[in-house]
């Protein structure tokens, strides 16, 4: 039996477009999880308070995705991604008069602005490479593409760590490892934050002119019909109605959604308090970054290790095994107090690397072509659990210590439970498989 490829050569120039995208919003991803910590600091914020960050950049995937979705099945996937990149344009200037304003709430509002276009982007581009080629070999395609996703994001954090985390000043330390910033005057800290907001809107205003020249690209590029658009062009599509009934009683679906969720929500979790993790063992944030730059390397290699292993396990087993895997790592971050801990809790990037675009192919196997749009609407949807559960965990960490032990360890029985859910969730769809 002849074996299918997994790009074919007409759908070459179009394949490498849109993996771009995903590089684009790895980049946000994660240039944004150390910024918790440094406007925790900067402006003073519980560590509850400046997850808000995260509440605002992973609701503004809530908020839009089905929009973008509706939008996107009224003209056209290409039409979907240019106003994407618009909107993501648009949230990474809008950091300029936030740093002017020295305003903690006008951040979070750009970065809520900035990830309606993410909204878009990851509503199109996800279904979109599933639909350039043969379906059986779908999954493995996504995860290709998803693995320039850790790319954009290993640029991110380089960005975080050598650029901005090291110019920081409120980030400065005395002898026994504690910021001073909180000793100072109110002018001091007046000027001080000056200077390091400038430093934090900088990147994201570069990232603005490079999604810029993204969008002249793609608008002058011509994009191959996908099979829900060339039934659209027919005539033959399902209404909104219809298409959510279909999707309702699609158990794998329906149970993919809510999977989606909570890997997004360990996800963020883990990447976002690696620094409060560390900063509780007296390592600072320019250093503690370097962890999240080592987990992300773990998270690249693995994302094409996993591709490689799914053309000879099935992708429902090896997404239960990672998930195994994560749960143990996050065990020892939970259990052990030092650097042990703290190796434990990047080891859980490794064991992530397949769990995103796996899921969302699952999910979406069994759903008709003319239901793929709204479908991927809400498993990007999903990344709301992005928002929900960090505030939590930063209200977990704010309490210090916990039965004696400390809270930031105690935090990550959140992602734990997130990872055992996953793993059922991978057991589930094999025997839903195994039916037919």
């Amino acid at each position: 039996m002849e074996k299918k490829k997994l790009v074919e050569k007409k759908y070459l120039l179009t394949f490498i477009a849109i993996t771009s995208l995903f590089a684009l919003w790895g980049f946000a991803n994660d240039i944004t999880n150390p910024m918790v910590a440094a406007f925790q600091t900067l402006m003073e914020l519980s560590a509850a308070k400046a997850s808000l960050i995260q509440f605002a950049f992973y609701g503004g995937y809530a908020t839009m995705a089905v929009p973008a979705a509706l939008f996107i099945r009224r003209f056209s996937y290409k039409s979907g991604i240019l106003l994407g990149l618009g909107l993501y344009a648009t949230g990474a200037f809008l950091f300029i008069p936030a740093a002017s304003q020295q305003s903690f709430m006008f951040f979070c509002f750009s970065l809520y602005i900035l990830t309606f276009g993410l909204a878009f982007l990851e509503t199109t581009a996800n279904p979109f490479i599933l639909s350039l080629g043969d379906k059986s070999t779908s999954t493995r395609r996504l995860n290709l593409s998803q693995a320039f996703n850790p790319m954009g994001s290993l640029c991110g954090m380089a960005v975080a760590s050598f650029i901005v985390l090291p110019q920081l000043i409120s980030d400065k330390r005395d002898a026994m490892g504690q910021t001073v910033f909180g000793a100072l005057s109110e002018a001091e800290k007046a000027d001080i934050r000056v200077h390091d907001l400038a430093i934090i809107r900088n990147p994201y205003v570069a990232i603005g002119l490079v999604v810029l020249v993204v969008f002249i690209i793609i608008a002058l590029m011509k994009m191959p019909k996908t099979d829900s658009e060339q039934k659209k062009m027919e005539g033959n599509i399902h209404t909104a109605r219809e298409t959510l009934r279909n999707l309702w009683k699609n158990v794998v679906y329906r149970e993919g959604v809510a999977a989606q969720m909570f890997y997004v929500a360990a996800q963020i979790m883990v990447w976002t308090f690696i620094i409060q993790y560390a900063d509780n063992l007296g390592i600072d944030k320019a250093t503690a970054q370097t962890y999240n730059i080592v987990a992300m390397v773990l998270f690249l290699s693995s994302r094409f290790i996993s591709t490689f292993l799914m053309r000879y396990v099935n992708t429902r087993v090896l997404l239960s095994v990672f998930a195994v895997g994560a749960s143990v790592c996050t065990l020892g971050a939970i259990l052990i107090v030092g650097k042990v801990g703290l190796c434990s809790l990047v080891g859980i990037s490794f064991f992530m690397s397949l769990m995103f675009p796996t899921i969302y192919g699952i999910a979406l196997e069994g759903v008709d072509s003319r239901d793929t749009t709204l479908g991927a609407a809400f498993l990007v949807m999903a990344i709301v659990g992005g928002a929900l559960m960090p505030p939590l965990q930063g209200m977990i960490i704010d309490c210090g210590t916990i039965m004696g032990h400390p809270a930031v360890n105690v935090s990550f029985v959140l992602p734990l439970l997130c990872f055992v859910l996953i793993c059922i969730y991978g057991l589930r769809a094999k025997n839903a498989m195994a039916k037919f």
